[in-house]
């Protein structure tokens, strides 16, 4: 009887890890296809607001990756999509302009009018940005909201733009280097993963498991 039952202990411990794996396996599949899916939506819907999530700026530059961004905002604004362009994003210890402040300069400089411009300038990590771009957005009435970001951020800044209260479609660039190649696009769909599953398991901003962009 000892043996039998010791047989049946490890035929049921091993269904049970074997059972795991599959599950991870799939949560883990499963999770990187809606970041690849989402990565190739463009929702034209029209709009209140773009929502410019920041990347890293340069004295009042903006990095390739942010300057991507900041030119599909001005395409949503141009072609009548959205009334008005948010960006957000603080600053790093020694900067002397924020992210936001860097995009804001950027779109007055290619025509987007200074009223049709808010700056957050709040923010190291998207959900920190989020969350303080949320009382603005509801200050200002606005009830519908598109995020511009990299493709394979779009997803997981989607969640955490309605976790934070704002019902947001998403309108990611295609340009800039986070879709140069493909060596590239893998590793971020696999970051962002990663980030996903970490910010639905801890509600944590797991930006430092995410996308990368300078």
């Amino acid at each position: 009887m000892g043996l039998v039952t010791g047989s049946t202990v490890r035929r049921m411990c091993l269904r049970v890890v074997l059972g795991a794996i599959l599950v991870a396996g799939l949560v883990i599949g499963g999770t990187a296809v809606r970041v690849w899916q989402v990565a190739r939506l463009d929702d034209r819907s029209p709009v209140d607001v773009a929502i410019v999530l920041g990347a890293a700026q340069y004295d009042g530059r903006p990095s390739d990756a942010l300057e991507a961004r900041l030119q599909h905002a001005k395409t949503l604004y141009d072609d009548g999509v959205v009334k008005y362009v948010l960006t957000v994003g603080g600053r790093q210890p020694g900067d002397h302009y924020t992210e936001a402040e860097s995009g804001q300069m950027w779109l007055a400089d290619n025509g987007v009018p200074q009223d049709r411009i808010v700056s957050v300038g709040t923010g190291s990590d998207t959900l920190e940005s989020l969350r303080a771009v949320a009382p603005v957005y509801r200050d200002h009435g606005w009830n519908s909201a598109v995020l511009v970001s990299d493709p394979w951020h779009s997803f997981r800044a989607q969640i955490m733009a309605r976790d934070s209260g704002i019902d947001a479609g998403v309108s990611p660039t295609h340009t800039g280097p986070m879709v140069r190649t493909r060596e590239t696009q893998f590793s971020q769909i696999v970051r962002e993963t990663g980030a996903l599953l970490f910010y639905r398991l801890s509600k944590a901003p797991a930006d430092e498991f995410g996308a990368s962009v300078s």
